[in-house]
This record gives C-alpha cells, sequence and structure tokens, in this order.
C-alpha cells in the first residue's frame, strides 16, 4: 500500500524536489532521443509518437518500482569475464550504450559525411519511418533510461509514493517540454550535431558503466551545457553579422 503521509512530512518533500530535479536531469538524454526518433516519422506522426515514448517510459519507471525484489537481483552476478563480474543491470545497459553508439554514430554520418545533394537524393528516395517501429526503438531504450532511473530513485527517497510522484513530475516536465525540444533541434542543424554528440557520450557512459567504470554524468552535463551556450552565443553572432537583403 502507499502512505500517501510520506509526501507531507519534511522529509518527504525535499526528497521529492531533490528527486524530481535529479530525474529531470537524467530525463535530458530520453527527451533528446524521443526527439531525434521522432524526425524520421511522418510530420503529422511526430506529436503522438513523441508523446506514446515519453508516456510508456513512466509506466515502465512505475512499474519497475514495483518490482523492486526483482531489480535489485538484476545486480547480482551472473558470470565472470577477465575478472569482471557481469550482472543484468550491465548486460542490458551495455546492450543499450552500444546501440545509442551505433546509432549517434549513424546519424552523425548522415549529416556530417553526406554532401547536400546526396542528402536531398536520399532523403527523396528514403521513405518515413513506421510509427510502431520508431516507438519500439524509443521503448527499447526507454528500458536502460528507466532502470538508470529507477536505481537512482531508489538510493535517493526511501517512501515509494515519493518515488512515484517525483517520476510522474519529471515525465510531465519531458512532456511539455519534448515538442519544443524536438522544434528547436529540427530548426537548427547544429543544435542536431550536439544533441547526436550528447547521446553519443551517453552511450559511451552507458557502456562504461557495463564494464564497472562508473562516470559522474554531471562532467558530461556540464560540457554539454558550456557547448549548447556556445553554439546559442554563435547562432546570435551569424544572425547579426548575416547581410540584409535589399528591399
Amino acid at each position: 500500500m502507499l502512505d500517501f503521509r510520506a509526501l507531507l512530512s519534511a522529509e518527504g518533500l525535499v526528497s521529492l524536489v531533490s528527486l524530481t530535479v535529479m530525474e529531470i536531469v537524467l530525463g535530458i538524454d530520453n527527451v533528446l532521443l524521443v526527439a531525434i526518433l521522432s524526425q524520421k516519422v511522418k510530420p503529422a506522426h511526430r506529436g503522438r509518437v513523441r508523446k506514446l515514448g515519453i508516456g510508456l517510459a513512466l509506466l515502465l519507471r512505475i512499474g519497475l518500482l514495483f518490482a523492486l525484489s526483482w531489480l535489485m537481483g538484476l545486480t547480482r552476478p551472473l558470470f565472470t569475464v577477465m575478472e569482471h563480474e557481469f550482472s543484468g543491470r550491465d548486460l542490458v545497459l551495455l546492450v543499450g550504450g552500444l546501440f545509442l553508439i551505433y546509432k549517434a554514430t549513424h546519424e552523425l554520418y548522415d549529416r556530417i559525411e553526406r554532401t547536400e545533394e546526396e542528402g536531398d537524393a536520399d532523403d527523396a528516395r528514403r521513405k518515413p519511418a513506421g510509427s510502431v517501429a520508431t516507438v519500439l526503438q524509443i521503448l527499447a531504450l526507454d528500458v536502460v533510461f528507466s532502470l538508470d532511473s529507477v536505481i537512482t530513485a531508489v538510493g535517493m527517497a526511501r517512501a515509494l509514493v515519493v518515488m512515484i510522484a517525483a517520476m510522474i513530475i519529471a515525465v510531465a516536465v519531458m512532456l511539455v517540454f519534448s515538442g519544443v525540444v524536438a522544434e528547436f533541434v529540427t530548426r537548427h542543424p547544429s543544435m542536431k550535431i550536439l544533441a547526436l554528440a550528447f547521446l553519443l557520450l551517453i552511450g559511451v557512459l552507458l557502456t562504461a558503466d557495463a564494464f564497472g567504470h562508473h562516470i559522474n554524468r554531471g562532467y558530461v552535463y556540464f560540457a554539454m551545457a558550456f557547448s549548447l551556450l556556445v553554439e546559442l552565443m554563435n547562432m546570435r553572432f551569424r544572425k547579426k553579422t548575416r547581410p540584409k537583403r535589399p528591399i
């Protein structure tokens, strides 16, 4: 049973605020991934795919919270390779990390290596991705992000109701801003490069974590925030120095 009185206590409120902020920060990579993958479907379906992908992430996280005993079992060693013990959690992180590295590298190649003529020709021949296939990709990676998110929640809060409330608030924030992020990334190609580079780094972090080398994500978030600030200033500078068209 959920004890809603935990939300009214001072400890519960502090845990709720801190965990909500942490869940929003951890959800940044999820929002970027959904924004990039949703661009593959028809424009009329993009909003629905984004909402469905993020909504499924919430259901996954709440489901994992109610399966705490199973979740804790994922940290038990299954086998050992080169003196490193791999658990179920490590395998999930490894598969998710490698997929993110592949996906981000493939998208970066499309954006950087192809000429504009090749890109236009390929885009004309390429059919929009199916909504179901895109949602399945998002759902598969939601498992990875949700696992990381739930483990963080268990370490930061004691009451299950606080964890669920924090996740609902964080996902609501993600839903509100997912459309804005997707539109911004679509309108500014340089921002998509930054987003893909960010996802590539997250993939490396997940892979390293699977091998027992935990790297604080704060370093990556700070680096990407700094890169974003520099690019925003660069966009402002280009806009000011762009020659005006004669009337």
